[in-house]
């Protein structure tokens, strides 16, 4: 896809995220709606190689979402790349479904079972030292939020990660400068947030998470990069992106809209509305 058409697949992303919490009464939209580019990059921007009609392929890209409480974006993501029906998506934690509130092995296309926070990263690094004693060719991604960061776990991943030189390893941080009750630098510091990935012998990118160009380049050169070492992309973010009123909003954190603020939302997240 180009550009243009990455732009407009994050807007039915975000409208299909909307729909799914709103109709729920439950999930967190604020930071579904800071990763939708970064998801939206992977699965259509030519990173990740996958195959919806064979989720289970040998040599596909392994993708981890370690912030799993945002995985209303991932599924809106993969039901639009075709791993299950669009429709089933209307079913988001009702009773039965099987897309509930945080992402597990029975969704096509879906790795591990995450949302715990802080294991997603060793998951990641697990599957990438598999695939190098393996001699397979596939690369690992995983996807963090910067509150996660705080978990201790993280940081013994990354260790392991640097000290086996895992360079088909990538570790995206959704850098939306928000958790569940704070701004991150006010509740604890995560800055220099780069020179800690740094300090643990890993190659580090700062993109803006909601820049397509950068995110898709960041991943241009990754297979030939002479480092050795696992990849960080700290992707500065919004969380609330695309929705005026939820933008580095607190409550927005998991709050439900109500009928009022579900109008606007969706006036917005409208094409007519995208140019705000």
């Amino acid at each position: 896809m180009d550009t243009d058409q990455l732009t407009a697949m994050a807007r039915t992303v975000r409208n299909h995220v909307l729909e799914m919490v709103a109709g729920a009464r439950k999930g967190h939209i604020g930071g579904a709606f800071s990763a939708t580019d970064i998801l939206v990059s992977l699965y259509f921007g030519g990173i990740l190689r996958v195959d919806p009609k064979n989720p289970s392929w040998g040599d596909r890209d392994r993708f981890i979402l370690s912030k799993g409480h945002s995985c209303v974006a991932l599924y809106a993501i993969l039901a639009e790349r075709g791993f299950f029906p669009a429709s089933e998506l209307d079913s988001f934690c009702q009773n039965g479904s099987r897309l509930g509130g945080h992402p597990d092995r029975r969704i096509p296309g879906v790795e591990a079972d995450t949302g715990s926070l802080g294991h997603g990263l060793g998951i990641g690094a697990g599957l990438a030292l598999s695939a190098r004693i393996g001699r397979q060719n596939y690369k690992t991604v995983v996807l963090l939020g910067d509150g996660e960061c705080y978990e201790g776990s993280v940081w013994e991943a990354a260790m392991f990660a640097g000290h086996h030189q895992l360079s088909n390893l990538v570790a995206i941080v959704d850098r939306n400068c928000q958790c569940v009750t704070d701004f991150t630098e006010d509740c604890n510091r995560l800055e220099p947030f780069a020179d800690k990935w740094r300090a643990f012998n890993w190659d580090v990118r700062e993109v803006d998470g909601h820049s397509f160009e950068q995110l898709v380049g960041a991943f241009k050169d990754f297979g030939s990069r002479g480092s050795g070492k696992p990849l960080s992309i700290i992707a500065n973010t919004v969380k609330g992106k695309g929705v005026t009123f939820m933008e580095r909003t607190l409550v927005w954190h998991h709050s439900v809209p109500s009928s009022k603020n579900l109008e606007e939302a969706r006036r917005q997240l409208s094409r007519e509305g995208a140019g705000r």
